[in-house]
């Protein structure tokens, strides 16, 4: 038995869960903001050492202890009863009741556990694990201090970007913003001291020849050029992704490069990862950052490369 946790509409976790039944595997679908006004999780411990834990939802009982895989896909939170008088503290007690079970289950969890997932996904500590594993980097400063955030822009003749922490999406007020790599310019530099209040991850601009999207699978790599020094849009973060200007193709990623990202993704504690790598114009594999969840169906579109079945295989398996 195999459960996919994530919410309406995920196009990644229907295309898999499509290859899954084609497959004959017994799978369910289940989001977590349906407990608990729609559904019911329950953990029952016996005095003899046994336990049993269940969700009831859709009308059908799964016994969470028999699954044999768990897809932790894109789940949202609980959201508490409409006519519960304290929302926020219901919805609180559902999370910690819901997490505390998809964290304790004994089955294969991809791409791994929340709280493993919390850690991998923390840009900070994914540059150190991945510089240890003798991945090149850009230079890089992660700071609040103005001075030294100045004195890295004029070592490196303001060829800088800058990328969050953590968050891409900051709220102001009644305002949203996408908060992606950016070049530094010199009319930014009059708000460098602002940088006492939140740091920032300053970077060494790398040349691009392609940046190079790596989706790991367990031990399955597959590799992805993504040219996005052909459009203005995509120049200095492909995320801003314009499919009709920026061509993807299948990348040939050398023995050693494919190794040392496997390694990145079992280091994580990961059962999945999609890197992010830059190729420079003398052929040089530089890493930025790994993604612990993030999309693949934009890429096997493009290219054709079957990682989705990859998944559905994974998750068929039960084992890393």
């Amino acid at each position: 038995m195999i459960l996919v946790l994530t919410t309406d509409g995920d196009e990644h976790a229907d295309r898999v869960v499509e290859l899954l039944t084609a497959a004959g595997a017994d799978v369910a679908v289940f989001d977590p903001a349906a407990y608990p006004t729609h559904a019911t999780l329950e953990i029952g411990h016996s005095g003899d050492g046994s336990t049993g834990r269940t969700l009831d939802a859709d009308g059908r009982r799964i016994a969470l202890d028999e699954l044999t895989a768990l897809w932790y896909r894109r789940p949202l939170d609980p959201v508490a009863h409409p006519r519960v008088a304290a929302p926020a503290y219901v919805a609180e007690e559902c999370r910690i009741t819901a997490e505390s079970l998809w964290d304790s289950l004994g089955c294969l969890t991809v791409p791994a556990s929340r709280p493993v997932l919390d850690r991998a996904g923390r840009k900070p500590y994914q540059l150190e694990v991945a510089r240890r594993l003798g991945f090149e980097l850009p230079a890089t400063l992660i700071t609040t201090d103005p001075e030294s955030f100045l004195d890295f822009y004029d070592r490196h003749e303001g060829r800088v970007i800058t990328k969050p922490v953590h968050g891409n999406r900051l709220e102001a007020g009644e305002e949203r913003f996408g908060r992606f790599a950016a070049p530094v310019s010199p009319a930014d530099l009059a708000h460098a001291d602002a940088l006492r209040f939140c740091p920032v991850i300053a970077q060494a601009y790398v040349p691009k020849r392609v940046e190079v999207r790596v989706t790991v699978v367990g031990r399955e790599v597959f590799a992805a050029e993504i040219h996005s020094q052909v459009s203005n849009h995509t120049r200095y973060d492909w995320r801003h992704y314009d499919p009709r200007a920026t061509p993807i193709t299948v990348h040939d990623l050398p023995a050693e490069v494919s190794a040392r990202c496997v390694r990145l993704v079992e280091r994580l504690g990961l059962a999945y990862g999609a890197i992010d790598l830059i190729l420079t114009p003398d052929g040089r594999h530089v890493f930025l950052e790994i993604n612990p969840n993030g999309q693949f169906l934009w890429i096997e579109t493009a290219t054709g490369l079957p990682i989705g079945a990859a998944i559905r295989d994974l998750l068929m398996s039960g084992v890393l």
